[in-house]
């Protein structure tokens, strides 16, 4: 990653518990590191947190985690390579016996699936927001269709940026891997409201 912003709550990464929670924040695409911070005011218990930038330059300003070719359909040779990338950052940086909570947003909440996919047994909780899935089997769904981890998927029902097939595949892969709360929100477009924190805030209690 280019950059990451952290806040951890000893202050020193190098001093988080092993087994304390982490949560991991991963923004939209055209957006940056700044930009899902705020949320962590309104969640409940006292998470350390690290917000990653994305590390390409998108083509309206701010970053990407991966090109937008056919959007809500990325490709696969675009969004492995990119989720390896997550990865070595992670493993670089945080213990690796640190469960990991998700919280990613549109392009940030495939990633947050992404991760999820790809090493299960990391990630105590996931948060998708106005997020999607890749249309390609990944190395951990296996073991997600065994276990059915509760992940969190919100999304408004005015979005107009995440397409109808792109909504039905990823609920129809959340159905399949995971035991999903898929709350939905009359008048929300792409975005974030006080309905949303809500519901997530709920979520994450059992993990604070």
């Amino acid at each position: 990653m280019n950059q990451a912003i952290t806040h951890f709550v000893d202050g020193r990464p190098e001093n988080l518990a092993p087994t304390s929670p982490l949560v991991v924040l991963m923004h939209g695409y055209g957006s940056n590191e700044n930009d899902l911070v705020g949320l962590m005011n309104y969640l409940p218990g006292n998470f350390a947190w690290v917000s990653l930038r994305a590390p390409l330059d998108s083509q309206y300003g701010g970053y990407a985690w991966a090109p937008i070719i056919t959007p809500g359909n990325p490709r696969v040779e675009d969004i492995e390579p990119a989720t390896a990338r997550l990865w070595s950052w992670i493993d670089a940086n945080i213990p690796a016996e640190t469960p990991l909570v998700l919280i990613g947003f549109s392009q940030g909440g495939l990633m947050a699936t992404q991760l999820l996919r790809t090493r299960p047994n990391r990630i105590l909780a996931t948060v998708i927001l106005a997020g999607f899935t890749l249309d390609a089997v990944q190395p951990g769904d296996a073991e997600l269709e065994a276990t059915k981890p509760r992940v969190i998927y919100c999304r408004g029902l005015s979005d107009q940026v995440i397409a109808t097939d792109t909504v039905i595949r990823t609920e129809a892969w959340l159905a399949r891997c995971t035991s999903a709360l898929t709350p939905t929100y009359p008048g929300l477009a792409h975005s974030i409201d006080e309905r949303v924190i809500q519901d997530v805030s709920e979520y994450l209690r059992d993990y604070a």
